[in-house]
């Protein structure tokens, strides 16, 4: 690099980490700094500038997991390739000695400005985590790590490798304070392979057809699943701004056999469960003999308010499964889960016997790897990064769409996902095909609907996989979408 190109202004109110970033993302979408350009060490620019290490090393952190920079352990921090290159900015005149940094004045302006990426295919479409923080170091180590054990002779244990089952209890116990032991583990190719098994189990335990409650909106895949798997027959139960209506679910007669729910992050609403209504479904659940199956998908991003507890630590009868997966902590290509069974004989008999028809699908080099992430740190450590930066497109999302006349935005309380609302299903429509024809991908809410054509209207995008660069531009498409003449 020739030139200064960030500058620190001591008397400037914003906070030193604040400028950093500032400065060196206006010196990439200007050109000033290009696509493979390094940037100097932290050290090296810490004591140039005259900061803390820690403020540049968290302002790489935050500019990398804004899909501004590629940081890797053992080599330098490079600029990272953008979807269409900045124009690039004269080199402003300097009359001091060459520098060995970063941005110019001018170049730190207000953070938000992005390229125009028009033609680009923008996915919005949700259920995707970033990637972008991954540890490839540690991810490496642990597939390398696991391909030196003894190629086995037999198929894993039909809950999973003991060893996995130990790691995933000490990673629930510090995640979500549940109190459990690696007996209570199964292993699962994630949530859907998680709620296919539970399904087989009611078909085991329940004579006749299996009734099965769900969240109307609700996951779709998890209805498809547990029709096609046993519980041939689903009852819809609404929900409302803070997760299912109990007092709805009481008056279903004969009640359910069990009822699926997302009391941390209610989906796709984003309502959350308080904890009085958490007491009263595990209370129908006893007094009904029923199941009640938590999918925990994403708790373990929370961007307002405390974390509640799972419903699996207030459970005392034996009802409450947990459901969880590493598909939105980590990535969906690993497709590993997990359940955590209560203390109910009847139903850990019921799961032994469907999962030892078809054993444990997850292969066991996978399992050993995910042993290998979660037993050094990796995964604690990559959540913790993550969580930083999906707070901060969450905030792009709430900057660019909050607002907007006949369109509100709810559902970002937590999770990686946001909830447009509009006034009808023809609106919505209008405004996804609108997107498609402008290269932005986003779902209709209505395709969560658990009852065909009722429901809440609107659309429901993702915020997490797309670095901020492409995000902005696709947000800015979405707003002027939504604002177009009817």
């Amino acid at each position: 690099m020739d030139g200064p190109l960030l500058t620190i202004d001591r008397d400037d109110a914003r906070p030193l980490g604040v400028q950093l970033v500032d400065g060196l993302r206006r010196g990439i979408l200007t050109g000033l700094l290009r696509t493979g350009d390094p940037l100097p060490s932290t050290r090296s620019l810490a004591a140039e500038l005259g900061v803390a290490r820690s403020s540049v090393v968290a302002a790489y952190d935050q500019l990398a997991g804004e899909g501004y920079l590629e940081v890797r352990q053992g080599a330098p921090t490079r600029v990272a390739p953008l979807a269409t290159p900045p124009t690039a900015a004269p080199t402003p005149a300097v009359e001091a000695p060459v520098s060995t940094v970063a941005a110019v004045r001018e170049a730190a302006g207000p953070a938000g400005t992005t390229i125009t990426e028009r033609g680009a295919a923008l996915d919005l479409r949700p259920g995707r985590p970033s990637t972008a923080r991954l540890d490839e170091r540690a991810w490496r180590a642990a597939w390398r790590a696991a391909a030196r054990d003894a190629v086995p002779d037999d198929t894993e244990p039909d809950f999973g490798a003991p060893r996995l089952r130990a790691e995933i209890a000490e990673h629930l116990r510090h995640a979500r304070g549940v109190t459990c032991s690696p007996d209570d583990i199964v292993v699962t190719a994630g949530t859907s392979d998680a709620v296919a098994l539970l399904a087989t189990a009611l078909r085991i335990l329940v004579e006749g057809t299996p009734r099965v409650a769900v969240e109307h909106p609700g996951y779709p895949s998890a209805r498809r699943v547990l029709v096609r798997r046993g519980a041939l027959e689903t009852v819809a139960v609404p929900v409302d701004r803070d997760g299912i209506e109990v007092d709805a679910l009481r008056g279903i007669r004969p009640a359910p056999h069990a009822v699926l729910v997302t009391p941390s992050h209610q989906y796709p609403l984003g309502g959350r469960l308080p904890v009085a209504s958490r007491l009263a479904l595990l209370e129908w659940a006893e007094a009904s003999d029923a199941l009640v199956l938590e999918d925990d998908y994403d708790s373990e991003f929370r961007h307002v308010g405390p974390p509640l507890p799972a419903l699996a630590s207030l459970d005392r009868s034996g009802h409450a499964v947990l459901i969880g997966s590493f598909s939105k902590v980590l990535t969906p290509w690993l497709r590993l889960g997990y359940l955590v069974l209560p203390a109910n004989p009847g139903l850990r008999d019921a799961v032994a016997a469907a999962r030892d028809d078809e054993t444990c699908p997850v292969p066991g080099i996978a399992q050993a790897a995910m042993t290998e992430l979660l037993a050094t740190g990796a995964v604690r450590r990559h959540i913790a990064a993550a969580k930083r930066d999906y707070a901060h497109r969450r905030t792009l999302v709430v900057e660019a769409l909050g607002g907007i006349d006949g369109a509100p935005l709810s559902g970002l309380d937590g999770g990686l996902h946001a909830v447009v609302g509009l006034p009808s299903p023809e609106v919505a429509a209008r405004v996804v095909t609108r997107l498609a024809d402008d290269g932005v991908l986003v779902a209709p809410l209505s395709e969560y609907s658990a009852v065909p054509g009722a429901g809440p209207s609107g659309i429901v995008l993702g915020y997490a996989s797309p670095p901020d660069s492409r995000l902005a531009d696709a947000l800015a498409r979405v707003r002027a979408a939504l604002e177009a003449p009817v």
